[in-house]
């Protein structure tokens, strides 16, 4: 049993759950606030705009509404930047080290959410899995800082080139998308080095601290150092390495003819990897996403839709349910009564919360889709709004991914669109499942249950 920080008003006590979803809410609102002052923009930003910008860049999703570098002045776009951080980090660690700071004790209720938000395990404490959250983030924030540092420096001053290579580096680590150029990096197409350092600071928040820091413990030179690692690792690593490999072979086989044409072939290589790498997860894209052919989108639907690793920065469902359903089918196409990988099966536990994820995603999904096509669209014949259902599609999926790729509609939504775009990133960010437990009720041990019958399925 848990104990609550903190009761409502009646003795009910507040669940883990509900506090981050309190939590993340009021970072979303602070930043609202600070984004309609008169000195964060140039001139002027509507109520649902700011609030749709904090609530991207909390969520670190990276969709826009207005063209960020043109309409955010100097401190506007650092409070996005401090919005990218803390949302990235979670604000669950940032509250624990300011109670840490105080001298108080951590709750077992702040564990909880520490737990839930990170895949914390028995074999760390609290206070080691935030020192391992903090100092991953900022060695690998700094390095890719420093690397993209020398191309910035060749563009700017030394002020502007800093700026420059920390709100990238961060913006990238935390998976958020959001860039200071308004065409994000289609300029620096060709660039292996800026490139590489993007992927490299995308793909290292997209995997999770636990992952790393189970790396950093466990990694040797031995020929068998794999067998170290938990069977979650082992999926994370596996996934992830399956799915850019594909992904990456996907987008230069469909867009060979159409985006990538008249690129050169190294060119080419390297910007189906760089949108590979960020289809999953972040949003920076040196494709324009709106001219990629209807087969390139379907699937980049699919990538939002799998996410990252559990306890990343990014969204989605995670590749670890992916990696659990995939398993389960093939399992039983292959006649073998349970999933099973790396010479371990899968628990029943596990099964059951990634197929529960997996409903209520696609639950969510439809909700959002429909409601968003009828603000939108309204009684509109599909004969007169050709697209636009895969233009809406891909935009709700990449705000419930919380990846922020766009085809370009999100500046000339509705007011009612942006805000149902605000709602689907708020839960693709907390984690539908999570939402759910929250306002649920606390479930009830059954004093009987029924007679147990098979039906016909097929």
């Amino acid at each position: 049993m848990t104990k609550s920080l903190k009761k409502k008003p009646g003795g009910r006590r507040l669940s883990p759950g509900s506090i981050s979803i309190l939590a993340y809410a009021l970072l979303i609102a602070s930043g609202t606030f600070f984004l309609l002052l008169p000195v964060s923009t140039t001139r002027g930003i509507s109520a649902v705009d700011a609030l749709f910008t904090s609530a991207s860049a909390v969520c670190v999703t990276g969709l826009a509404v207005v063209d960020t570098p043109s309409t955010f002045t100097l401190f506007g776009r650092t409070v996005i930047l401090a919005l990218i951080q803390v949302g990235g980090i979670g604000i669950m660690v940032l509250s624990t080290l300011f109670l840490l700071s105080l001298g108080r004790r951590v709750s077992m209720s702040g564990k909880s959410m520490i737990r839930d938000t990170y895949s914390y395990g028995q074999g760390q404490s609290v206070h080691s899995l935030i020192r391992h959250v903090l100092v991953f983030t900022a060695v690998i924030e700094i390095i890719g800082a420093l690397i993209m540092f020398p191309r910035f420096y060749h563009l700017y001053p030394l002020d502007k080139a800093v700026y420059f290579s920390i709100f990238h580096a961060v913006s990238a680590f935390c998976n958020a998308g959001f860039s200071l150029y308004s065409d994000s990096f289609t300029r620096f197409a060709s660039d292996w080095v800026l490139n590489l350092a993007i992927c490299f600071l995308i793909i290292f928040g997209g995997i999770g601290f636990i992952v790393m820091a189970e790396i950093r413990q466990k990694f040797s030179f031995r020929k068998k150092f794999w067998t170290d690692f938990s069977l979650h690792t082992k999926l994370v690593l596996a996934s992830t390495l399956i799915l850019l490999a594909a992904s990456t072979l996907t987008f230069l086989a469909l867009e060979w003819s159409n985006t990538l044409k008249d690129l050169p072939l190294s060119t080419r290589i390297l910007a189906s990897f760089f949108q590979a790498v960020n289809t999953r997860t972040a949003g920076f894209n040196t494709l324009s996403i709106g001219s990629l052919a209807n087969e390139t989108l379907f699937i980049s639907i699919l990538l939002m839709f799998i996410g990252t690793a559990p306890g990343s920065c990014g969204g989605g469902i995670k590749v670890t349910t992916f990696s659990t359903i995939a398993l389960l089918g093939f399992s039983r196409f292959s006649g073998h009564e349970h999933p099973q990988a790396f010479y371990r099966r899968i628990s029943p536990a596990s099964i059951s919360k990634a197929v529960s994820l997996m409903i209520i995603s696609v639950a969510v999904i439809i909700v959002g889709i429909i409601l968003i096509q009828q603000v939108e669209l309204g009684d509109v014949s599909h004969s007169l709004s050709r697209g636009a259902f895969l233009e809406m599609l891909f935009e709700m999926v990449s705000a419930f991914g919380t990846v922020g790729l766009s085809t370009g509609i999100t500046p000339g939504l509705s007011a009612a669109g942006k805000l149902i775009i605000t709602a689907m990133m708020f839960i693709g960010r907390l984690g539908p499942m999570a939402i759910a437990l929250a306002v649920s009720r606390r479930e009830k041990s059954a004093r009987f249950s029924y007679a147990q019958e098979n039906i016909m399925i097929g």
